[in-house]
């Protein structure tokens, strides 16, 4: 089931639930390289421990943890613990497509760009799970017209519950400082453009700061440059790019707004140590 659908980064359907057959052995699926979402993907972890990468986030995620992964997400699984207990929600690229057409947009698209994890009370993951387990089951009894038929109240809420989530929490959260701010703004920016855009003046020209200022303000919130938050974007997809579809390095390159194969490829080695064609030869 899942496992048919890896190379594709979608859902075939308008939505999806998958219980705890997403066992370890497909999860490691996922370790081997950095995988590009083009569906949403809401996972509730009940046991063990995932650590991961989300986008430039370092997440480690528990039990009565969410994770809510937006499409255009990038992330990367780097250890799991034997006894991991997944449940997992999706909805399609093409049902999202939909939505968005219907002006139906929900508030989490922008809460949880800068943090895509929640940590759920004992009492609130208890009832996602029987939630979920809930969905399983109708989904497993429902014929294919009657699932479009709830698909709709489904996706509406499903976000309305996450929003509520995101906003109970940044109100027990300390206030957000400045440079925070223009931090998370410069990250939302980096996400939704880096195959169009490298260039730090660019992001900075949309902030409405000298590139100067900004590098200095995310020197200092991360210890990180913009540039390499930058590349480190591009890099991810590509990889992804490299390993789970097959299109060719030049497509990639044209993808990725590059001037040319050459400079992609100069580019992609500078920061991996290897060729785009090595990279995708690599076992």
């Amino acid at each position: 089931m899942m496992e048919d659908r890896i190379s594709k980064i979608d859902l075939s359907e308008q939505w999806v639930v998958v219980g705890t057959e997403i066992k370890k052995e497909l999860l490691e699926l996922y370790t081997n390289y950095p995988v590009r979402l083009k569906c949403e993907m809401l996972v509730l972890c009940m046991g063990g421990d995932v650590e991961a990468t989300v986008n430039i986030n370092k997440v480690h995620v528990r039990a009565g943890n969410l994770v809510v992964l937006m499409p255009g997400t990038i992330f990367q699984i780097h250890k799991l613990e034997e006894d991991v207990k997944i449940y997992a929600l999706g909805f399609s690229q093409q049902y999202i497509r939909q939505m968005v057409q219907m002006l139906v947009m929900p508030e989490t698209l922008s809460l949880t760009l800068g943090d895509p994890k929640l940590s759920l009370s004992p009492a609130r993951a208890n009832i996602l799970e029987s939630f979920i387990q809930l969905l399983i089951r109708v989904y497993e009894f429902a014929d294919e017209k009657n699932r479009e038929k709830m698909t709709d109240n489904l996706y509406k809420d499903v976000h309305t519950y996450l929003s509520f989530l995101y906003k109970e929490k940044m109100k027990e959260q300390m206030p957000v400082s400045r440079n925070e701010q223009l931090y998370r703004s410069f990250v939302q920016l980096v996400l939704c453009h880096y195959p169009q855009h490298r260039n730090v003046t660019w992001y900075a020209s949309k902030l409405i700061i000298t590139p100067a200022y900004l590098c200095s303000i995310v020197k200092q919130t991360t210890g990180n440059t913009c540039a390499n938050i930058i590349s480190y974007m591009v890099i991810m997809d590509a990889k992804s790019q490299l390993k789970l579809t097959n299109l060719s390095i030049q497509e990639i390159s044209d993808a990725l707004n590059f001037a040319d194969i050459s400079f992609f490829g100069k580019y992609f080695k500078r920061h991996t140590g290897m060729s785009p064609l090595a990279y995708r030869n690599k076992g």
